[in-house]
């Protein structure tokens, strides 16, 4: 019995601290994108000092479908 105990806690155990370390990845997201991007290397659309960038249709879609994607989260939370 105290061998199914044992791993029952450590699976429980394990499986609240693989959900709390996503969460936090999820909520820090942004500021890891950061880090990992060189600052030169890809330029912010959205920021108003880089007129010279215009983002590609590609670029563009893909962060339409992205967005309806956490839209579409948001509505069924």
């Amino acid at each position: 019995m105290a061998l199914n105990q044992d791993f029952l806690m450590g699976f429980v155990s394990g499986a609240v601290v693989g959900a709390v370390g996503y969460r936090l990845y999820e909520q820090n997201s942004g500021q890891l994108n950061r880090l990992i991007q060189p600052e030169g290397g890809g330029a912010n659309p959205f920021r108003q000092n880089s007129n010279s960038y215009r983002p590609s249709m590609e670029e563009l879609m893909a962060q339409k479908e992205r967005l309806e994607d956490l839209i579409a989260e948001m509505q069924v939370k």
